[in-house]
């Protein structure tokens, strides 16, 4: 049985050369393609699409993105996979459309014979990735993984941690600082916020107290 698909790419001759490639592969058959993300959203309502096996979308449309109609579509089909085909190999681009569910990230440049490759791999279960695009989310995620979490605080938020690793309260932090408590909060609001944590405990965590 051939795998249903559907194209989102703006760019008209492309998207001619893309349902060409898919639909000649022997294993998927292109069921619609539009030209914008507001276009297939439209489709979408009308039709079923939990019957599809795969979505292959560019990033950069006319009006939402790829990564907007990730988001919009995923949640309410989450049998049907996605797979972004662009040009932007930004690591940021690659993680947000990863976080709101695309489980393929492949250049344009990928070659016809490769591309089916991937899409064959996405419905197996893989999630196919460009080696450029690869490369790039490990050195992403190394540097973040690398970063000082405390690079940002400042010497009086960085002394409130301190305290707080040993255990004192917020007015016992105030009387050690010669600050009012009011202060104190503030310093562990600000410092939350620059750690991205909700609690102490969190805050202990990732700064390796």
């Amino acid at each position: 049985m051939m795998n249903k698909v559907i194209l989102i790419e703006d760019d008209e001759t492309i998207r001619t050369a893309l349902a060409g490639i898919v639909s000649g592969s022997g294993t998927f058959q292109v069921v619609a393609s539009f030209e914008s993300a507001e276009e297939a959203m439209n489709w979408c309502n009308r039709e079923d699409p939990a019957h599809l096996a795969l979505v292959l979308t560019d990033i950069q449309l006319p009006d939402k993105s790829g990564i907007d109609f990730i988001s919009w579509f995923k949640p309410k089909y989450p049998g049907v996979q996605c797979m972004v085909l662009t040009a932007f190999d930004d690591a940021e681009k690659v993680f947000s459309a990863l976080k709101v569910g695309a489980t393929g990230y492949i250049l344009k440049s990928t070659p016809a014979p490769k591309l089916i490759e991937a899409m064959n791999d996405l419905v197996a279960g893989g999630s196919p990735m460009s080696s450029q695009i690869a490369r790039k989310v490990v050195a992403a995620f190394s540097e973040k993984v690398h970063q000082d979490p405390m690079k940002d605080l400042t010497s009086r938020e960085k002394e409130v941690l301190d305290w707080l690793s040993k255990g004192l309260t917020y007015q016992e932090i105030a009387d050690k600082m010669f600050l009012s408590i009011e202060t104190i909060r503030t310093h562990i609001r600000n410092m939350y916020e620059k750690l991205r944590v909700r609690n102490k405990k969190e805050a202990l965590r990732k700064t390796g107290y």
